[in-house]
């Protein structure tokens, strides 16, 4: 960003200030074209620090972004592997972990992925509780703490989206407080230190908002991506594990091991 506003923007914006100024000079009807021109808006040091932020924001949400999507990736996966009509017991719930843990193994775009570990949490506190609603309740207690863990990820970027706006009124306060230092030049009739000042001011605040406003939207994109993939990773689990669990009665379990 510094080499772009070193070889593109601070040229061309002095650029248009030479020019404002001669056709000012000259008296002409035109003396204020190019005033809002993007190099002129964007020129200062607080548009710039703002222009930095949204763009260091922006990278952190594509990279969470890519990060769910990655995740949504694993729904096409069969990870329990029933055949049709077959339900899981507790006693073989051991055996189903296993055979999902060492999978997870010799698949290392499998790691670390709550999808596979919402499943294996499952299947251990079946074994363990012979309870189909304590393996529900496993699930869903991974789901919210992969929420929060999620949710917590994205404070750097609220303090980013926060933090933009922040500088442009800092740019403004302290071009409002330039322009008055020029104040005696402006009562003898020159008020182009004024005027120059004062577009400082306002032009940190326009671009701060602009960018908070652009970065606040992708925020919220990504935030209800994540709300989304933990309700869909809640949802597979149940359709295609929970749903195939059961629990013997008595009667079944003496005929099973008689």
């Amino acid at each position: 960003m510094e080499i772009y506003y070193h070889m593109v923007v601070t040229p061309r914006a002095n650029d248009l200030m030479v020019e404002q100024r001669l056709r000012a000079a000259q008296g002409g009807a035109n003396a204020k074209l190019g005033e809002r021109s993007i190099y002129m808006v964007i020129k200062d040091r607080e548009p710039q620090w703002e222009i930095v932020f949204c763009m260091w924001g922006m990278i952190v949400l594509t990279y969470k972004l890519g990060h769910i999507t990655r995740e949504r990736s694993l729904f096409k996966n069969d990870f329990i592997r029933l055949q049709p009509g077959e339900r899981i017991i507790p006693e073989d719930a051991l055996d189903r972990y296993k055979e999902l843990k060492a999978a997870i193994e010799r698949n290392p775009h499998w790691r670390e992925r709550l999808l596979p570990e919402c499943l294996l949490a499952a299947l251990h506190r079946f074994h363990a509780t012979n309870s189909v609603q304590d393996a529900a309740n496993a699930i869903r207690e991974r789901a919210e703490l992969a929420s929060d863990t999620l949710d917590s990820a994205l404070s750097l970027v609220r303090y980013i989206a926060w933090a933009i706006p922040a500088i442009g009124f800092i740019g403004t306060v302290r071009g409002i407080g330039e322009a008055l230092s020029f104040a005696e030049q402006a009562i003898k009739g020159d008020i182009s230190p004024v005027t120059q000042n004062l577009g400082h001011a306002f032009n940190s605040t326009f671009v701060g908002l602009t960018m908070c406003i652009v970065l606040m939207f992708f925020l919220h994109l990504v935030q209800s991506r994540q709300e989304s993939f933990i309700i869909e990773t809640q949802t597979f689990c149940r359709d295609k594990l929970i749903d195939m669990m059961k629990v013997p009665t008595k009667e079944e379990t003496s005929a099973l091991f008689s």
